[in-house]
């Protein structure tokens, strides 16, 4: 099946940005919440999903699936965009206004994913 572009946009992003997660592990390291264990594996898991999802979106079969899970793995992700809230260092010094900006476009790439639902 013939999905809109921006159903592909979406999947090369998310491809995009698991891949990102092997080759800079630190930057994802830095703002990984100091109370969740194996913050490595978990960087490189949750790079691993991200590709995972990015291929599903591609695919009729696995499509709906596939956005299911990366509303439940955006949803998982609020923890890290509060965790950037609650101190500068995992903020990376960034003003409190961007970090607000990123947990709001944690909803917003929610209702995207969302909306190939019904496609």
């Amino acid at each position: 099946m013939i999905y809109p572009w921006h159903l592909y946009l979406m999947a090369a992003m998310y491809i995009i940005a698991g891949i990102m997660h092997f080759i800079k592990p630190k930057a994802y390291l830095r703002i990984m919440p100091r109370y969740l264990p194996a913050p490595k594996s978990l960087v490189y898991l949750s790079g691993f999903a991200e590709i995972l999802l990015g291929v599903g979106l591609c695919f009729s079969e696995t499509k709906n699936t596939a956005i299911w899970l990366i509303i439940l793995m955006l949803a998982v992700f609020l923890l890290v965009h509060f965790y950037m809230l609650s101190s500068k260092k995992a903020g990376l010094n960034l003003p409190s206004w961007v970090l607000w900006g990123r947990v709001f476009l944690q909803f917003g790439l929610m209702y995207w994913a969302y909306f190939y639902l019904t496609v």
